[in-house]
């Protein structure tokens, strides 16, 4: 189960006992805002894409949404998401738990700038009902990240 190998991997830092898990399924931004209690814009939410054959994890704000033409300029390719029924097998976590601990090799992580604007967020931990409360220094650290990146929209138009 992925939520185990994502305690497993915490406890490495000695912080698997931060890991949150609710009665409730906290699959979606909205469902996770509503099980923490915080605004929606705060839940790092996980994306899975392939660009050139390579599995890739961008972590953007729960406001946030993919710019296709930002992606386009910084992958020079079109935005592909992974298939569902893929997800688990590329990324190590299945659809609704998708995270970026815990990972398969070679998957590479991206943080998105729409996330700098929080001291911490919630991020899933492999499961449909689980997160983690991190600051982005400890998201940093912990994600494995290659770089920041700017290609998402949306969550900016107020600021």
């Amino acid at each position: 189960m992925s939520i185990e190998k994502a305690k497993e991997y915490f406890k490495q830092f000695s912080i698997e006992n931060r890991i949150v898990e609710f009665p409730v399924s906290s699959e979606t931004v909205e469902l996770a805002a509503i099980a923490l209690n915080c605004e929606p814009a705060r839940i790092a939410k996980t994306m899975a894409f392939t660009v050139n054959d390579q599995a890739i994890l961008i972590v953007c704000a729960g406001d946030a949404k993919v710019d296709n033409k930002k992606y386009i300029n910084y992958f020079l390719t079109k935005a592909k998401m992974i298939k569902s029924d893929d997800v688990e097998r590329v990324i190590g976590h299945a659809g609704g738990g998708v995270c970026p601990f815990a990972i398969n090799d070679g998957v590479v992580v991206y943080l998105d700038e729409s996330l700098r604007r929080f001291t911490t967020v919630f991020p899933g931990c492999g499961s449909g009902n689980s997160t983690i409360e991190l600051t982005i220094a400890e998201l940093e650290k912990y994600s494995n990240f290659l770089e920041w990146i700017d290609v998402c929209k949306a969550w900016n138009d107020q600021v």
